[in-house]
């Protein structure tokens, strides 16, 4: 696996300020600290408490994809041991915008915000901060209705998605279109974190690669990855950049970053 660190336009001549990039990563990072899945809240409690709440957490804030196509939100069934289920009423609808800032676990968390930082910014300062928003939320909501129309009938329909990761494939998908020359500079594990830099067309060739082999595969039974999200939220965020910037060859900077002080265009 491929881990971006920076992109070229990063800390340019006149760096932008990606505010709306900040803000998601700071939410989805406030709401992961006060939830009980980063175990720093002692009101939830431990060993078995702690794994009821996260359980009715899940339930309440995530998706379940069965519950999305006819917006019914399905009986809670609490696990044995755990107290019944939270009375407050679900909307499945809104728990699509909601399922976006709720993460599994620090892994999870880190991941997804890097990725969103190192690729946000430049995909933000292209569109604009309240159409990059808006596009932000658009493909998180596409991803998360085309997951759930391919899991409705599988084994995965009733199990709980929770992540930023269909957005942020989105916007991996908007940054291949509108930069795909873009140089990236990325870690890669296998060469003991070395950091080497490569075009963006190969990093996200390389992680769009990555999630279309994995698509059914054994392993995405058992970490619970909905790789089917990811490449359509990653197709339609290419798609959304392609029909409003990338087809108009004529676009100034259409494939031009800002560089650093001293590099060569």
């Amino acid at each position: 696996m491929v881990i971006p660190v920076r992109t070229v336009g990063d800390n340019g001549p006149a760096p932008y300020v990606p505010v709306v990039t900040w803000a998601l990563i700071a939410l989805c990072t406030l709401v992961f600290l006060v939830g009980p899945v980063s175990g720093l809240d002692p009101l939830y409690g431990g060993g078995s408490a702690r794994a009821c709440s996260e359980l009715a957490y899940y339930q309440h804030w995530g998706v379940i994809p069965h519950e999305l196509l006819d917006n019914r939100a399905l009986p809670a069934a609490p696990a044995d041991g755990c107290p019944a289920a939270d009375p407050f009423p679900k909307v499945p609808a809104l728990s699509v915008l909601t399922a976006m800032f709720v993460h599994g676990g620090w892994l999870h968390l880190l991941g997804n915000m890097v990725f969103l930082y190192v690729f946000g910014a430049m995909v933000e300062e292209r569109m604009g901060r309240l159409r990059y928003l808006l596009a932000y939320l658009g493909l998180g909501y596409l991803a998360t209705y085309g997951y759930a129309l391919f899991a409705e009938h599988g084994d995965n329909g009733t199990q709980t998605l929770v992540g930023a990761s269909g957005a942020i494939a989105g916007v991996l998908g908007a940054y291949l279109c509108l930069y795909p020359r873009a140089r990236v500079t990325s870690l890669l594990p296998f060469l003991l974190f070395l950091p080497l830099r490569f075009p963006a067309w190969v990093v996200l060739g390389v992680w769009f690669g990555i999630q279309w082999a994995s698509v059914g595969a054994p392993s995405a039974a058992v970490t619970g990855v909905a790789y089917t999200a990811h490449l359509i939220g990653f197709a339609g965020g290419f798609l959304f950049a392609w029909l409003l910037y990338c087809r108009s060859r004529g676009y100034p900077g259409r494939t031009k970053p800002r560089l650093l002080p001293g590099e060569p265009p």
